[in-house]
């Protein structure tokens, strides 16, 4: 089998497994699936989240008020294959980090992004 043919088989797989998952609930995985995020791209992307995280975390606790900056470096910093609010929408509904994601949401929602 030559890699096109494992590479078709591999997206042929996956589609059937979205078929019998109920994807409702995972909005953020079926994200990944379909705009054929890397492992490199997907890794990144939580170890951003995580120190966007902990620097949210960090300056609630010290009083600060305004996290616009938080955002704009996440979406500066998001791969081009996915859409920053689609993909803080999808992170959100799957649970993960919901204080950070709550505030991103709140900041688009009253930007109107």
């Amino acid at each position: 089998m030559n890699n096109n043919e494992a590479d078709n088989l591999a997206t042929f797989q996956i589609q059937l497994l979205t078929n019998i998952i109920d994807i409702k609930k995972f909005p953020f995985t079926k994200l990944i699936m379909e705009r054929r995020v890397t492992e490199k791209e997907y890794t990144e992307l939580f170890e951003m989240l995580e120190r966007l995280n902990m620097e949210y975390r960090q300056q609630k606790e010290e009083g600060l008020l305004d996290y616009s900056t938080h955002l704009m470096r996440f979406v500066g910093m998001l791969t081009e294959k996915l859409d920053p609010t689609e993909t803080i929408l999808a992170l959100e509904c799957e649970g993960y980090y919901p204080e950070l994601l709550g505030e991103f949401i709140r900041l688009i929602h009253k930007n109107g992004l």
